[in-house]
């Protein structure tokens, strides 16, 4: 890196654009100064500054959807189940009671997704993800009959796969944070920040996108926001 030397001043070089004598000169001849490296400082590259309409990095979080309309999912058509108002995504079974999944455009392999949900008296929802399917239960399971939230569904609800301490992380009528990480063969969740289950299974290995659930056969309501996630 060169700089002109403006002028030399009591034994000190000023160099050009910095302001101020940073180095002593060390004469070598009649007509020219050199004089040693530049500090370290002077020497760093400006940081490169990114376009705010580049896409993110991997490892950055980003919402899932813009609080405004179901822009980035997959929406049912017709769509009477699914609304956004005020950044909530509200599920809301229709009169004949048949269901429905709302799924990203995107799939996902490795991720942390962050959400919270609310819900009120006997629903059957969840997180759907990864290929094959694995779901995340929220509210009552429709075959044992019980509230199974924040254990894995694969057909059946494994012991490994269970939120054993549930009944004291859920708060009921208010939301509930989940944050859910997919990692490997490796599925971890946490509910309101304390680890609820951590479960492992190689047999959902593939991409897939993250759905969210209205389960068909009863009447009920589902709602959440502050949805992102985080490419790992």
């Amino acid at each position: 890196m060169h700089r002109p030397a403006k002028k030399v001043d009591e034994g000190f070089l000023k160099i050009e654009g910095l302001g101020r004598d940073v180095v002593p000169p060390v004469r070598c001849s009649r007509h020219v100064l050199f004089f040693p490296p530049l500090p370290r400082p002077f020497l760093t590259r400006p940081a490169r500054r990114r376009s705010l309409a580049s896409p993110l990095a991997a490892g950055e979080p980003r919402p899932l959807g813009n609080g405004r309309d179901l822009t980035g999912w997959k929406v049912p058509a017709p769509n009477p189940f699914w609304k956004v108002a005020d950044g909530i995504i509200t599920g809301t079974n229709d009169e004949a009671r048949q269901g429905s999944m709302l799924w990203t455009a995107q799939n996902y392999g490795d991720f942390e997704c962050d959400a919270e949900a609310r819900w009120e008296g006997e629903i059957d929802s969840g997180f759907m993800f990864r290929q094959p399917e694995l779901q995340l239960q929220i509210g009552v399971s429709r075959s044992l009959k019980r509230d199974m939230t924040g254990c894995f569904y694969l057909g059946s609800y494994p012991e490994a796969g269970q939120a054993r301490e549930r009944a004291k992380l859920i708060k009921p009528g208010d939301w509930n944070h989940f944050k859910i990480r997919a990692q490997g063969d490796t599925f971890t969740v946490w509910i309101n920040g304390t680890l609820a289950v951590s479960y492992q299974n190689p047999k959902f290995a593939a991409p897939g996108p993250l759905g969210l659930q209205i389960h068909p056969g009863l009447a009920m309501k589902v709602e959440f926001r502050h949805l992102s996630i985080r490419e790992l």
